[in-house]
């Protein structure tokens, strides 16, 4: 199987930053996209940044300028650095990942999340 477990989030005044980090691990043999989603209470899940395998981003504009997604494909890890944090910015914030994971018979490729870390920006 393949588990994606994010660090990382916290309580943190408006304007102030955090860091996110997701880590893939399982029986993994390549992974393409990763990103971030966030769930706000009473709302619908919604992109924040993907990345793909050749690094190539890609940032809704409620967040571009002050998030950037990274990642480390030796480490099958992703990364959010969130800066000028705004009170709308809370969240839970999830990670998500498309991966081909070997298995007995062979390989299979499939979407996964994260369980999700709070984000929290108090004004």
């Amino acid at each position: 199987q393949v588990q994606l477990v994010e660090s990382g989030g916290g309580l943190v005044q408006a304007g102030g930053s955090l860091r996110l980090s997701c880590a893939a691990s399982g029986s993994i043999l390549s992974i393409s996209a990763m990103g971030w989603f966030r769930q706000a209470p009473g709302k619908q899940r919604e992109l924040v940044c993907t990345i793909t395998s050749g690094g190539r981003t890609n940032c809704a504009d409620y967040v571009k300028g002050r998030f950037t997604i990274s990642r480390d494909n030796a480490k099958n890890t992703v990364y959010l650095q969130m800066n000028s944090l705004k009170p709308e910015d809370t969240a839970v914030y999830y990670c998500n990942a498309d991966v081909t994971r070997s298995y007995s018979g062979g390989y299979s490729r499939g979407n996964y999340w994260g369980q999700g870390t709070q984000v929290t920006v108090s004004s």
